[in-house]
């Protein structure tokens, strides 16, 4: 897959690692790891999920079925001078695994 300046569509597995806060803090994107700039602003938000539209049920008690989670920050590969790239990360309500929603530069 090539990746141009705005890739939108993507959702790959990627793995996350956060600071005590839960920051992220570095990610491994398809075998390499990405170090997030400790001098960039990271941004994180929540979304709604179209619950609607997945028809996914959960047993009453289960959780927040709804709140998708995101993350845009600024990442260098490992600990060189590489240019920055802008990653998007979202997980899915009930979801253990992040998702590697868009890359650009």
């Amino acid at each position: 897959m090539t990746l141009t300046s705005e890739a939108h569509t993507r959702t790959d597995d990627v793995q996350v690692r956060f600071d005590q806060a839960g920051k992220p803090l570095a990610i491994r994107h398809d075998g390499r790891i990405w170090i997030v700039d400790p001098d960039t602003e990271s941004q994180h938000w929540f979304g709604r999920d179209a619950c609607w539209d997945t028809r996914r049920t959960a047993a009453v008690g289960s959780g927040d079925l709804v709140s998708v989670k995101y993350w845009r920050v600024q990442v260098r590969l490992g600990t060189s001078n590489s240019a920055l790239r802008t990653f998007t990360l979202r997980r899915n309500p009930l979801a253990a695994q992040w998702l590697l929603e868009g890359i650009s530069d």
